[in-house]
């Protein structure tokens, strides 16, 4: 990454404008998130949120992607989950309909065409979802004996959703902004902006906690005192050597793929020559990027949500009990590490990211569309015969490379559990991390790829200078 050129890229007027462009959507986003959704009283429905948080990793995860949208019951609380299920929803289709298969290979026409769909996915999609969080929200402060305050009438949920629908039909219109006039992905930013927006309030937190020295100071090598609490200080250390190697070996993990070799055939056309050259096909370690572990969070939430409804109706019901126990995220009242229960939910999410891992890379990398490609193109793999046999030459070296892709980002989903567990066993309480393993992923793949992006426009304004 080259900063010289993209300090000195910053004296193009059109570099600016992009930067600002960036800069004031987001900061756009940011007010966005603190306004509250027009339905009864806002602060009893904050509380309910919270009780919603803290119950089910669903919750938890959700409240971090919408940048605390969650938290403020603002009416950007759906974010960008409705465009971005209809994305994968159209990706899906793509590859089982042949008609859109066809239209995606027309050209930016059909792309355009199938973008449009998407966006119209969308607003129904956001419509259901306002309706479910309004549901479960309703619920959560009627179970909390403020049912007075939790009584909306027809013109209040009609306004409501209708609320939540254009907040989140607006952020997907500011994304896509952020993508024409700025740098980037206009979706993944707002994402990144959601995530690190926790970030300060983490700091402030342990900041408090580690000047807060009503138990003692710190003394180091016997005549040295410090103004901090001894236990927050070693705790901090040590989480923030963790976090530099965890970066370390997420952003190895995010850049590694594997390097193929395509050698083209020489053919002569009349009186020119072409091809005879070698190019490279990179297969990244992790194709499918964040998707799975997206997919088994939605899908290991669906039980205990089915289980609070039930409790809701009969408070003693031993399924809707043990769906609750056995599908919420470990905390520190919910795990002992001596019985089996405890760790039936990190398991199955463990194997629900492998599993999604190798279903989602299938879809993204058709390998029999490639190895045709390939032919047609007169591209060959040296020591591969062209056609079938390329093609199952790609499809044991991308199932190799997500044998370990995938439980590498298994391990990423898991790492918040991981150091709770830790902590839970030795002091027993969670460290509560205020960032997933899905978000630290999230920040590193959208930083790194921005930054390629920055870096790749800095090279296009200032190219009249190395002239």
């Amino acid at each position: 990454m080259n900063f010289k050129t993209i300090f000195k890229s910053l004296k193009n007027k059109d570099m600016r404008k992009r930067i600002l462009a960036v800069i004031g959507i987001l900061v756009a986003y940011r007010i966005l998130a603190h306004i509250p959704v027009p339905l009864g009283d806002t602060a009893t429905f904050k509380s309910a949120i919270d009780n919603l948080i803290n119950s089910t990793d669903f919750g938890g995860f959700v409240n971090l992607i919408s940048g605390g949208g969650l938290t403020n019951f603002s009416i950007i609380l759906v974010g960008l989950s409705p465009y971005i299920t209809a994305s994968i929803v159209m990706q899906l289709l793509t590859k089982a309909i042949p008609k859109l298969e066809e239209l995606n290979k027309d050209g930016e026409a059909g792309r355009r065409k199938i973008s449009q769909w998407t966006r119209i996915l969308t607003v129904p999609l956001a419509i259901l979802q306002s309706i479910a969080y309004i549901f479960i929200l309703n619920h959560e402060v009627i179970a909390a004996n403020t049912a007075a305050a939790a009584d909306p009438t027809a013109g209040q949920w009609a306004l409501s959703i209708t609320a939540m629908v254009a907040g989140s039909i607006l952020l997907m219109w500011l994304g896509e902004l952020i993508t024409e006039k700025g740098i980037g992905n206009g979706t993944s930013m707002i994402i990144f902006c959601s995530i690190v927006s926790s970030f300060p309030q983490t700091l402030a937190n342990m900041g408090q906690a580690l000047f807060d020295t009503t138990n003692g100071s710190l003394n180091l090598f016997g005549w040295l005192e410090l103004p901090v609490n001894p236990g927050m200080f070693y705790t901090i250390l040590a989480l923030g050597i963790g976090m530099i190697v965890v970066l370390y070996l997420l952003v190895k993990i995010n850049e590694a793929q594997r390097i193929i070799t395509i050698n083209y055939a020489k053919r002569i056309h009349g009186n020119s020559a072409y091809g005879g050259i070698k190019s490279i096909m990179p297969i990244k370690l992790i194709a499918a990027g964040v998707v799975p572990v997206i997919f088994a969070v939605a899908f290991l939430s669906v039980p205990a949500f089915i289980g609070q409804i039930i409790m809701r109706n009969d408070p003693n019901s031993e399924i809707a009990n043990n769906l609750v126990k056995w599908f919420s995220a470990p905390t520190a009242s919910n795990f002992t590490g001596l019985t089996w229960e405890s760790y039936i939910y990190p398991a199955l999410y463990f194997i629900l990211v492998v599993m999604f891992t190798y279903f989602y890379t299938s879809i993204v990398f058709n390998s029999q569309e490639i190895a045709e490609n390939l032919q047609k193109q007169g591209g060959f793999i040296e020591g591969v015969r062209p056609g079938k046999q390329t093609e199952i030459f790609f499809n044991k070296t991308v199932n190799r490379l997500n044998l370990f892709g995938a439980f590498s980002l298994g391990l990423i989903a898991m790492l918040p559990y991981i150091v709770d567990y830790i902590f839970i066993v030795t002091v027993g309480y969670p460290i509560g991390l205020s960032i997933s393993g899905t978000g630290l992923l999230i920040v590193v793949t959208v930083a790194i790829e921005n930054l390629r992006q920055l870096n790749s426009r800095a090279l296009m304004v200032t190219y009249d200078d190395y002239q």
